[in-house]
């Protein structure tokens, strides 16, 4: 991905395996996101950061894209369909906005009761999520860079290997300030990390 359009560099950070990370955005600021070993689910919330219940919406981000995937030129939605992001930059093509974010219980009811005490991607928003006064009743819907959720004429749809390599990213830009908060999955029950959770890495643009 070619990131001379974004303007200079402010930040770099790379989020290891598992843990959680988020930043306010200010407007035309640019975040890329970096899949660095290949196969890592990034799991994504966003919201107006001075209206913080103005939150991501799949609903009207889908019923406004007429389709289930992101990718270049999608716009991530909040709840009154006014633009938070848009992706404007994009080496894979194809992200998920169904699959959700893994949790103690849906592990259980998936893989069994043996996986309850695995850390999951619900327990790093509501880490990250506490540092800003929100909670449990904030978390909404997330999108998931990088995951590969095919869905079936049926409407059937599973989570399997993903579509992405090492190194490849894609770029978000702000069109409002926006707190974006980030969980590096955790999962090893299904392929969506390879079985084995890596790193991503965070790098924000001053925008042109």
């Amino acid at each position: 991905m070619n990131t001379d359009a974004f303007g200079a560099e402010l930040h770099r950070e790379t989020v290891p395996p598992r843990a959680p990370w988020s930043r306010v955005l200010r407007r035309g600021q640019v975040l890329a996101i970096v899949d660095l070993d290949g196969n890592q689910a990034v799991d994504f919330l966003a919201y107006d950061a001075q209206r913080t219940w103005r939150a991501y919406s799949a609903q009207a981000t889908l019923q406004e894209q007429e389709t289930i995937f992101l990718t270049t030129g999608s716009v991530l939605r909040d709840n009154e369909s006014e633009p938070l992001l848009t992706v404007v930059a994009d080496d894979v093509g194809r992200h998920d906005t169904l699959g959700g974010a893994c949790s103690r219980e849906s592990n259980t009811l998936r893989y069994g009761h043996h996986t309850y005490a695995q850390h999951a991607c619900a327990d790093n928003f509501l880490a990250e999520l506490s540092a800003y006064g929100m909670g449990k009743r904030d978390q909404v819907s997330n999108v998931n860079w990088f995951m590969n959720v095919p869905v079936d004429p049926d409407g059937a749809l599973g989570i399997v290997d993903g579509i992405s390599a090492p190194g490849l990213s894609l770029a978000l830009r702000a069109e409002k300030d926006t707190l974006v908060v980030v969980s590096n999955c955790p999962q090893i029950n299904n392929p969506c990390n390879g079985f084995d959770p890596s790193r991503a890495r965070m790098v924000v643009y001053a925008g042109a």
